[in-house]
């Protein structure tokens, strides 16, 4: 890969870094809320016998609990939130709290503190714009419950409440917490994730540079097992040419070699330098690259089957891609993993598209356990798998890898899916079904495709 490629790469990172929310985390944080929600309303009513509008405060929150279902059922586990989604979540958590602070006295409500929770959760995972317009609806939001709101009164006709002074104290404070909490933390999270994009640009620059080293290694044994016989032609070929005076035709052969030989000692030259952006590091047709990945797993005792087409609307020659070694080490994960668990056969298939290239990693194994699918991808480890995890024996052992090779793969503008095959595990080698885990990897053409100028770029005129 070239500077100049693996430069844009590495910006390209930061694109993802707000993609990072777990749904699951936030469907978590709800239930807490409205757990919260209903106990600070029942110890209102039944404890301090405040006579709050129940049917309303209950649908408020019942609003809350839908969202959280329909969120767990539509979407897997490991579901991680674009920003649009991130924000849109955030904000319907803000306008929901808003709302049963209005139903249950404005600012004179001592849990109307709580507003700040989404808006500090928005300044670390979103990006600084959707942080302001999160912020900006959160002040609107509280300065609506604390005009518009349904007093505290108790049942027997007491109004619960503080001064205006004091009411307006508190919106204030809600207003700089937002301002300030939401841009300190704002703050901070850009720090951190401008560190994380100099360690991945290290570790990008470190991977290219030992590739580099390696290759320097070779030109050099080359230069210097060459470098004698070669100097031993350019001075017999310099003898030559004094020695053949009267004979034109000869000595123009002779200087032709010593020209020659010198030539190549210049290329043996230059090569340190031009290795450093050669293009065979950088691009090699799809089906190359996917070998590449599967190569150390090609003798293990499984037959691994290979297939690339085109899909509908592609065209019929193969795309040369970039081999980003991140790419080349997920996909050689996805190989070893599927090795691992087949009983005789694993299924390596790649299709491509005006706009998409996609990539199936399959095997005839018992598949994924049912518990866990929809965690695929998460970092988990268990000391202990359970009966259904021993579907696939160590299964216990392989969170991590996947995690790996996810982060990798989505770093490179890829989405993955992981399910079962459809048949039914026959668990004959003669008959090999795709009856286990299958992993779909599919990437945009436009971040995956090289340059259609060949794996050594244009060619050059001969010239000497």
């Amino acid at each position: 890969m070239s500077n100049g490629g693996q430069n844009n790469f590495a910006l390209d990172q930061t694109e993802t870094h707000h993609d990072w929310v777990r749904l699951r985390t936030l469907i978590f944080l709800r239930w807490t809320a409205v757990a919260g929600q209903l106990c600070a309303i029942f110890v209102a009513i039944l404890a301090y016998d405040i006579n709050l509008d129940l049917p309303l405060c209950l649908a408020t929150i019942g609003a809350a609990v839908a969202a959280n279902l329909v969120a767990i059922f539509l979407f897997p586990e490991n579901k991680r939130l674009t920003q649009p989604e991130a924000a849109a979540t955030l904000m319907f958590d803000t306008a929901q709290l808003a709302l049963l602070l209005s139903l249950t006295g404005g600012l004179n409500n001592p849990f109307a503190l709580l507003i700040l929770a989404p808006v500090t959760i928005g300044a670390t995972a979103l990006e600084r714009r959707s942080t302001i317009i999160l912020g900006v609806a959160t002040i609107g939001m509280v300065t609506l419950a604390a005009l518009y709101h349904t007093p505290l009164v108790t049942a027997s006709g007491q109004y619960v409440g503080t001064s205006p002074i004091f009411e307006f104290g508190y919106w204030l404070a809600i207003v700089i917490g937002v301002a300030f909490l939401g841009g300190y933390a704002n703050r901070i999270t850009e720090d951190i994730h401008t560190m994380s994009d100099a360690l991945v640009a290290t570790q990008l620059a470190l991977a290219r540079e030992q590739k580099l080293t390696d290759l320097g290694g070779v030109v050099a044994a080359a230069a210097h097992e060459l470098g004698t016989p070669l100097a031993t032609i350019k001075l017999v070929s310099s003898e030559l040419i004094d020695e053949l005076d009267d004979q034109p035709e000869l000595r123009d052969d002779a200087r032709l070699i010593r020209e020659q030989a010198d030539r190549c000692r210049d290329i043996l030259h230059s090569m340190g330098r031009a290795g450093k952006d050669d293009l065979h590091l950088r691009s090699a047709p799809l089906l190359a690259v996917l070998r590449e990945a599967a190569e150390p797993h090609l003798e293990r005792g499984k037959v691994i089957y290979f297939d690339a087409v085109p899909g509908a609307g592609g065209a019929d020659k193969q795309p040369t891609i970039y081999r980003y070694p991140e790419l080349i080490h997920a996909l050689r994960n996805l190989v070893q993993n599927a090795v691992d668990f087949a009983v005789s056969t694993v299924w390596v298939d790649a299709e491509w598209t005006e706009k998409e290239i996609t990539v199936r990693v399959a095997d005839d194994g018992a598949g994924y356990a049912n518990a866990v699918i929809g965690r695929i991808g998460d970092p988990f480890l268990h000391n202990r798998p359970t009966a259904q995890e021993r579907q696939r024996p160590g299964y216990d052992g392989m969170g991590l890898g996947l995690f790996i090779a996810k982060t990798l793969l989505e770093r490179t503008g890829a989405r993955l899916t992981f399910a079962n095959g459809g048949a039914e595990p026959s668990f004959d080698p003669a008959q090999p079904c795709r009856s286990g885990a299958e992993v779909t990897v599919a990437w945009p053409a436009a971040r995956l495709v090289a340059a259609d100028d060949g794996p050594l770029g244009e060619n050059q005129p001969m010239t000497g």
